[in-house]
């Protein structure tokens, strides 16, 4: 999911007073396997209230079960039995959002349950209804019904086991108005007409998935069609706007031959939709197969200056189908391997379409971006690995850290290890773990493996760790040896409280430009203060550390030492 960030808002965020989280697991306890969600739905326009008869299927993990918990927010139940049975099954509702149903027998691991469900809910997150917009006599938009399930909305229309860790299968019956679309999650199965010209999209998804990617649009909409390869492309656009498909979305198939060949993965499903829709409160989301984006976002690919956001927001959200969607964090916390990498692989698209100049220009605002931040936070913003994110139904986790810090520290990994280990690592990470959820360390042994090399420090001090350097760089010519000397010190603040590191692996270069000529050396700063003796070929005029801009997230000051 990619925040509407069309410019950086510095954002309030309270620290607590305890840190120490080291300790504490963000996974969820699980003690059955959710395997396939039927979703029959109905609703209630004016009332905005969903008419639910839904199916979930699961089976036991570790040991028999004799209840089941779903997660289920404000619903009002009218039946709760097993599938196939008119036999309503006990059940009671516990505030806030559990559904606990009691079983007629214990069930044992490997034995399928299925239950039906019906229901009707007025839900406050979830699934929005959006009212038809006129100006004058112009309609800009249909009414619309959509859904935004990330972080954990889902529970809030669907009794559902809402946490990443539980990937499941998903079937849609989606009952639109005549004239409307519906468009959802994998195959188009058909339609079914009903009286009054209404009709019922059905969707089948095969691949298991996290739940909060199941989604479904219904609006009035027209259909472009295109291919990648034998994977139909879809963009559903309001009548009228078919002519906005090429600036916005004209490059998508480019996006997709090089995310396949950089990976070394083929985009792993059968369509890929892309689907307008109002007052979405994101840029856009990675709902598998079927990616919901912000109409107002879209529209500014009329405008020159708009388009380069547009790409990016097409690229963070296809980028996605692997980094989120093939595997997708196990936890909140973990929530920058899915946004770190989609954000990475925006600046990736723009370094194969415009070359490595706008590359590099994408990384230093990313960073510029996290940095400022930062700063506004005391410099005591949250780590890659978001102690903090212990929100079901919280936006908190959404932040310049998780986006912008995350995709530079990718690009800083990408650096130290050169792109041949880097990609192998890519391939590695995506091949090993492909349709199941990941952790840190998941990465971290990947690009172990494909570089031969001891990884921990860096993955320490950029993701479990806070901040970012500050480097005092004072330089200064000896005459008397003909070298030039370096004095570097790392000036942020750190102590046990902010988990910002004392003093940061650094490897970079450092280049001197001279009456002779610019010549680079390469230096390795791990300590709070470190002094370099260094030959140049003459007294330097300038010096600048990490031309290349390979650790983008620091902030370096520069004096000249006076040497007698």
């Amino acid at each position: 999911m990619r925040k509407l960030l069309l410019s950086i808002a510095v954002l309030v965020f309270v620290v607590p007073a305890s840190l120490s989280s080291e300790n504490k697991s963000f996974n969820r306890e699980r003690t059955y396997d959710v395997l396939h969600y039927i979703m029959r739905l109905d609703f209630d326009r004016p009332a905005k209230i969903v008419k639910g008869d839904s199916t979930v299927e699961l089976t036991p993990l570790e040991s028999a079960i004799s209840t089941v918990d779903l997660d289920a927010r404000d619903l009002n139940f009218e039946f709760v039995g097993l599938e196939g049975s008119n036999d309503e099954l006990p059940y009671k509702v516990i505030q806030p959002k559990t559904l606990r149903i009691t079983l007629p027998r214990e069930y044992k691991p490997g034995e399928k349950i299925a239950f039906r469900i019906r229901y009707t809910a007025k839900p406050k997150k979830g699934i929005y209804f959006v009212d038809e917009l006129r100006d004058g006599n112009r309609r800009i938009h249909s009414s619309q019904v959509w859904t935004q399930g990330e972080s954990e909305e889902t529970h809030h229309w669907l009794p559902s086991f809402d946490f990443p860790d539980d990937k499941a299968t998903t079937e849609q019956f989606l009952t639109a108005e005549p004239g409307e679309t519906a468009i959802g999650n994998g195959e188009f199965l058909g339609k079914k007409e009903l009286e009054n010209g209404r009709a019922v999209f059905h969707y089948k998804m095969n691949v298991p998935h996290s739940l909060y990617l199941t989604s479904f649009v219904i609006g009035e909409y027209n259909k472009v069609e295109d291919k990648y390869k034998d994977i139909p492309l879809g963009y559903y656009v309001y009548p009228g706007q078919e002519k906005i498909v090429e600036p916005a979305y004209g490059k998508t198939k480019d996006m997709f031959a090089l995310f396949e060949d950089l990976t070394k993965v083929d985009y792993p499903y059968n369509k890929y939709d892309q689907t307008m829709v109002a007052d979405f409160a994101f840029g856009g989301m990675e709902n598998i197969t079927a990616t919901t984006m912000a109409d107002s976002q879209i529209m500014l690919a009329r405008l020159e200056f708009g388009r380069p956001l547009v790409e990016d927001l097409v690229a963070h959200e296809l980028a996605h189908s692997w980094f989120g969607n093939l595997v997708t964090c196990r936890n909140w916390a973990e929530l920058w391997l899915n946004e770190g990498f989609a954000t990475f692989l925006e600046a990736v698209f723009r370094e194969k379409a415009y070359g490595r100049a706008n590359y590099d220009g994408k990384i230093r605002d990313e960073a510029a971006a996290y940095m400022g931040y930062a700063v506004g936070q005391g410099n005591i913003d949250h780590a890659l690995f978001n102690t903090l994110a212990d929100a079901s139904d919280d936006d908190s986790m959404f932040t310049t850290v998780t986006y912008q810090k995350g995709g530079s520290v990718i690009h800083m990994l990408r650096e130290e290890l050169g792109d041949e280990a880097f990609w192998k690592g890519v391939n590695i990470y995506l091949k090993k773990h492909e349709f199941q959820t990941v952790e840190t360390p998941d990465l971290i042994e990947a690009m172990e493996e494909a570089s031969g090399r001891d990884l921990k420090w860096f993955f320490d001090q950029w993701v479990y760790k806070r901040g970012f350097p500050r480097l005092k760089v004072a330089h200064g010519w000896d005459s008397r040896t003909g070298k030039a000397r370096l004095r570097i010190e790392q000036t942020q603040a750190s102590t046990s409280a902010n988990k910002v590191p004392s003093a940061f692996r650094l490897p970079f270069d450092v280049k001197f430009e001279t009456s002779n000529g610019a010549v680079t050396r390469t230096v390795l700063v791990e300590k709070r203060s470190q002094e370099f003796i260094l030959d140049v070929p003459g007294q330097p005029s300038k010096v600048e550390i990490d031309p290349a801009n390979k650790i983008p997230i620091k902030h370096v000051s520069y004096s000249a030492i006076t040497i007698r």
